[in-house]
């Protein structure tokens, strides 16, 4: 990536604070969430002892076909898991801080955030854009980290996310197919009763007879890990489903399963926090029970103390300490290769899948967002400007290209093409939300209008505005996604004439897609074969210079 003067006082700028900021209401029940059944454990002992806890799985005669050991496809997966959870929720926490807001409400207005990152109230006195509100993140905790990253965050989670999910259905198919599933699936609700037993002893800090694991697990450790495999890692993958503009576009009732698209995303956060919720307590008792026959146990797959179970999983651990480093290195070094890693693997499935879903969602006025967050770089070209003081009333917009009919339209001509309305959500790629309603002309029937040559693919749409390092804004969609039933352009935002900080006087509304495709302050439509005779060739100005992906549905 460039390091010029430009791009380091973006990426490395010199308010670096973080702050956590958080609800008073929600800071309390995440406190009794977490404190609640410590003081309850703690209440049962003092005023009833400890409570007695049921023959230990240690004595437990063994039953016919109780699974015995890890095979190595546990141990495989199990390490594979770990890897991409680190690479995960890495980028996860840089994705995150593009945004640094969570909200339960779908208009993300500034104040109602439970939970926020930012030391920064957006301020009234000035336009704050989405962009703005950005923050930094150590490449220490975050993958890539710094600002301005969520292009290239977004690929090594999305990339982490196909292969997690792989390595998943993989562990899950195989532990049905043998008789490892005993290990985790409560077959008794009794279990219930005897892992909060095994709770009391924990939390009053009296340690249980442990059982040997290589064998079974004791109630809580088997609740603990079925609630983590099946439980939170679903609600995981689902609530990311749930951000997708196709998806939550062409289905309405899937985000509001979890109570909304910006709701998923609370969840998707929490879900984090049970991961490190889990991840802390197991690899504390997994170190107080016998840290080299634990290791033993998943390493090589046997039940002794040979000290080279550590060894070897030290090195593990190392070599992902290392990938991480090697993930910066590529992040920074060779980002457009990961860009076309990224569009090559997984790009043919959002094409063949989720670019195939007809937006179809429409939205109540009783629903329109009080507050659309501002995003992109004011105008600044002299043309706009003056169109602007004269309310756009010599506005043209040039269509142009691969066309039979090449036309120049005033907004008067364009309003006598047709004027569709719709009342939409808007799904940025920094995280933010916004329903607003839309009044402009169908894509589908300009091109109808302009007759498109044979072998144009690709609708670009050129800005007055400029891109977040300087040159002309762009973005581009293929023709099959601009003859989308709600792909339109825009000229009226909430029943009223769109206003400048939005687009006016023209802008794209592509909702199956991210919101950074949706150019504003459109100065002409250009038809060509493909996006790589326009810019740089990546589709547009921040595929270009950010290396966000050229298809932005999910």
């Amino acid at each position: 990536m460039a390091h010029d003067r430009l791009h380091d006082k973006l990426i490395f700028p010199e308010d670096r604070r973080i702050s956590v900021k958080i609800k008073p209401l929600w800071l309390f029940l995440i406190t009794l969430a977490a404190i609640g059944p410590v003081a309850v454990a703690w209440g049962q002992y003092f005023t009833l002892g400890l409570p007695q806890i049921t023959e230990s799985p240690q004595t437990i005669p063994a039953i016919v076909n109780d699974p015995i050991g890890f095979p190595i496809w546990i141990r495989l997966t199990h390490f594979v898991n770990f890897f991409l959870m680190v690479l995960l929720v890495r980028s996860g926490l840089s994705i995150l801080m593009d945004h640094p807001r969570l909200y339960l409400n779908d208009h993300c207005t500034p104040g109602s955030a439970w939970l926020r990152f930012t030391p920064i109230d957006v301020p009234k006195d000035r336009i704050w854009t989405a962009k703005d509100d950005s923050r930094y993140l150590s490449p220490i905790i975050g993958l890539p980290g710094y600002r301005h990253t969520v292009g290239i965050a977004r690929y090594w989670h999305f990339l982490s996310a196909f292969f997690w999910v792989i390595n998943g259905l993989i562990f899950i198919a195989l532990l049905f197919c043998t008789n490892q599933w005993k290990r985790l699936v409560p077959i008794d609700t009794k279990i219930f009763f005897d892992a909060w037993n095994v709770f009391v002893h924990y939390a009053t800090l009296h340690l249980p007879v442990e059982p040997d694991g290589f064998y079974k697990y004791n109630p809580l450790q088997q609740l603990s890990y079925f609630g983590v495999i099946f439980l939170l890692a679903p609600t995981t993958f689902f609530t990311g489903l749930a951000m997708s503009p196709a998806i939550d576009n062409r289905f309405r009732w899937y985000p509001k399963l979890f109570g909304g698209r910006q709701c998923a995303r609370s969840i998707h956060f929490l879900a984090l926090l049970g991961y490190l919720g889990f991840l802390v307590p197991h690899l504390t008792m997994v170190a107080l029970t016998g840290l080299k026959q634990n290791l033993n146990h998943i390493v090589f797959g046997t039940d002794d103390q040979n000290p080279l179970g550590l060894i070897i999983g030290a090195i593990g651990i190392f070599l992902v300490v290392l990938a991480c480093f090697g993930a910066h290195w590529i992040s920074w070094n060779r980002p457009r290769a990961l860009q076309m890693g990224f569009r090559k693997l997984l790009g043919p499935l959002q094409r063949r899948f989720l670019n195939q879903m007809e937006t179809r969602a429409e939205y109540s006025k009783a629903e329109i967002s009080p507050y659309f967050w501002p995003n992109g770089k004011m105008p600044n070209d002299p043309a706009w400007l003056a169109l602007q003081s004269e309310g756009f009333k010599n506005y043209r917009l040039k269509v142009f290209g691969l066309v039979e009919n090449p036309v120049e339209l005033s907004l008067d001509d364009i309003i006598a093409l047709g004027k569709q309305d719709q009342i939409t959500m808007h799904h940025c790629i920094q995280g933010w939300s916004g329903i607003a309603h839309w009044g402009g002309l169908s894509l589908e029937r300009l091109i109808q209008h302009v007759r498109p040559l044979h072998g144009a693919g690709t609708v670009v749409f050129h800005s007055f505005g400029e891109g977040h390092y300087g040159g002309e804004y762009y973005d581009s969609l293929s023709i099959k996604n601009a003859l989308h039933h709600q792909t339109m352009l825009a000229f009226e935002m909430n029943f009223e004439r769109l206003n400048v900080v939005h687009g006016a006087p023209l802008r794209l509304r592509a909702e199956n897609q991210l919101g950074y495709k949706m150019v504003k302050w459109i100065r002409a439509v250009e038809f060509v074969k493909d996006e790589t005779s326009v810019g740089k060739g990546y589709g547009g100005k921040n595929e270009d210079d950010e290396f966000y992906p050229m298809v932005a549905n999910i």
